[in-house]
Formats: structure tokens, sequence, C-alpha cells
């Protein structure tokens, strides 16, 4: 069964929203992201997607008090990420209570550091950012794009030992509109190992469904929970 992972985006210790990655575009949906976390994991949820934005800007982690928080008041597995571009933040980050961090920036522009952190930490615990436009990568929060292509980007990395990414459509992120399931099934069709992170663009249960029957091994979900177009009690009836 899919892995559903709901996203907490921090913004000045908020819980917050963008669209299309867009940090004008920043709805607060609660001041206290741990009483959020709480709520997943009342719903049965298992692992939570936390996204540092400000770090994302600053090019260095920021928000580790909120993770630390998070960490020490559920037994959540967190992914974190946002920013994250040396083994200080690295080491910040796992201090602070995570169990796998998320590169993707630093993959495009340090690739030599994003592979380090492999060998360092261990494939279980560092995840591939692949944040695509157009089929193509953006970096820097999205703010950049670059010439890089999807699949040869990603089948690089898998090659030197990366297991798990998470591919977000900034098309779609924030949009409601349903994910990119085709590009997600030409994904597992070409890198079948691949342990395939779904992000942008979910908006019912029922998206979760076709990404479950597409065989995406996880998702990433979260303005439609925000919204209330996926209810708790959905989420932890799926999941039992």
């Amino acid at each position: 069964m899919i892995e559903i992972i709901p996203a907490i985006d921090i913004i000045e210790g908020k819980c917050v929203r963008l669209s299309q990655g867009d940090y004008a575009q920043k709805k607060v949906y609660n001041e206290n992201p741990l009483e959020v976390a709480k709520e997943f994991e009342t719903a049965g949820i298992r692992r939570l997607h936390l996204v540092d934005l400000d770090g994302a800007k600053a090019k260095h982690i920021v928000n580790y008090k909120v993770l630390e928080s998070i960490a020490t008041h559920t037994d959540l597995t967190i992914d974190f990420g946002g920013g994250l571009k040396s083994d200080d933040d690295l080491r910040i980050a796992f201090e602070s209570g995570a169990q796998m961090v998320t590169g993707g920036s630093i993959a495009v522009k340090e690739p030599d550091t994003f592979l380090s952190w492999l060998d360092k930490f261990g494939a279980e615990r560092i995840i591939l950012g692949a944040d695509v436009k157009d089929e193509k990568i953006a970096v820097s929060g999205w703010i950049e794009s670059t010439n890089l292509e999807l699949l040869p980007f990603v089948k690089d990395f898998v090659e030197r030992g990366v297991d798990k990414v998470i591919c977000t459509d900034i098309s779609k992120d924030g949009m409601l509109k349903g994910p990119s399931i085709y590009l997600y099934k030409r994904m597992l069709a070409e890198i079948p190992s691949l342990y395939l992170i779904a992000s942008g663009g979910v908006s019912s249960m029922k998206d979760i469904e076709e990404l479950n029957d597409a065989n995406v091994p996880a998702v990433i979900t979260g303005k439609a929970i925000y919204e209330g177009r996926i209810k708790m009690e959905e989420i932890a009836s799926f999941l039992s």
C-alpha cells in the first residue's frame, strides 16, 4: 500500500503552504506545527515531510527548533529538507531529530557534496529531491530553472547509490488539480527499483488511490489536507 506522507512547510515557525513555490502566495494554516503533527499521528500517519522554507531561502538550516519540537513530542519518522547545504546543516538536522534529510539544489550545484552524504550517512537517510517543471530540474526553492532533464538526472544518482527520490511537479504543487501520474509511471517504468515519493497536485483521496493503483510507493500531500479536501478520517480509514 502507498505510504501517505503529510507535509508541513515552515516559515517563521508557522505551518504554511505556497502555490507553485511562490513565497508571495503564502497562506498560514496554523501557528503551531506541533499541533498539526500530532493530528497526523492520531490519524495513523507514521511519516512526516518537514520543509524549512526559511532555510531554502537562507541556504542554511533555520527552523530546526520546530523539527526538534515535533521529533521530541511525537513518534513520527521525519524527513527534513530546505536549505541543507553543509555537513553542519545535516548534523543539526539529525541532532534535532530528523531520521532522513532531503537534498535538492545541493545535488545539482554540488553533486560531490551530496554524494559524500550518501557515503557518510547511508542511502537510507538521504533522499534526493527532484523538483521538476516541464520535465527540467528546478532549484533554490524553485526560483531557478536548469537545463537538466529529469530522468537522466535521477538515473545518474540512482546509479551512484540513491534509492529514494521525492519528485515534485512544480506546475501542480499547491494547485489541487491532480498529480502527474503519467510522469510517475514513466519514472517507475524506467527505474523500477526506485522508492518514488510523488509530490504536487494531490486534491483528494481519489488521487492517492490512483497513485496507489499505479504502484507509486509513497505520496506527499499538504494543501488538500489543510483545505479540508482530504479529511483525517479518510486517511485513517485508508490506512486501516
